[in-house]
């Protein structure tokens, strides 16, 4: 859902908005969608893990309760 997001904010100030393409904005959006890629990218599969165990460690514990 948020994926894209980086590169929406990046098109958004190309078109003219918040100073334009050269301006400080420009560069942080540029930075954010840089950093925000290796990002997205790795939490995905982390978190599908991290979900699995939950899932099961719940199902182990719960008829012990």
């Amino acid at each position: 859902m948020l994926a894209g997001l980086g590169i929406m904010q990046k098109k958004f100030v190309e078109k003219g908005n918040h100073g334009g393409k050269g301006s400080d904005t420009h560069k942080a959006t540029v930075v954010g969608d840089t950093v925000g890629d290796p990002l997205k990218d790795t939490s995905g599969p982390s978190m599908n893990i991290l979900i699995n165990v939950m899932a099961i460690v719940s199902l182990v514990i719960a008829p012990l309760l």
